[in-house]
């Protein structure tokens, strides 16, 4: 166990798929959530679409380069092939565009780069109702 990590919650077995092109950030993102989560790493989508039929996932971080070839629209796939599933889009910045469309087409969050072991643990635990954090609203992050 790594310094920092309540036991409480590496027994509470959330699931999470980090699905994301970048074989660098995928690895990154699931070595700081695997101690208090079951991480799994997924290339793609339809690799993670035929996992979730046997091991669904709580929650999926999925990148925005996937979400920029696919189209806004893989989102509402995501949420009605995997029933209850919450979608954390992890964007270059929190001026992403992608990250706006993303939030308006069913997203849940999204996270920003630079990626930072204390600001992953508490966004996600905040999607997984662990804690209650701090959250942008929606409107703050539309466009005009």
């Amino acid at each position: 166990m790594q310094i920092g990590v309540e036991t409480s919650r590496a027994v509470e077995n959330k699931r999470i798929f980090v699905v994301d092109d970048d074989e660098i950030i995928r690895a990154a993102l699931q070595f700081m959530l695997h101690d208090e989560n079951e991480t799994h790493e997924v290339a793609s989508l339809d690799i993670a679409f035929a996992k979730a039929a046997e091991w669904k996932p709580d929650l999926i971080l999925l990148a925005a380069s996937i979400v920029r070839g696919a189209g806004v629209g893989v989102l509402s796939q995501i949420r009605e092939g995997i029933a209850g599933v919450k979608i954390l889009v992890v964007v270059d910045s929190a001026k992403d565009e992608i990250g706006r469309q993303s939030l308006s087409a069913g997203a849940h969050a999204i996270i920003a780069k630079p990626l930072t072991i204390e600001n992953v643990r508490e966004k996600v635990d905040v999607l997984l109702g662990r804690r209650v954090g701090f959250a942008i609203p929606l409107t703050v992050l539309k466009t005009p």
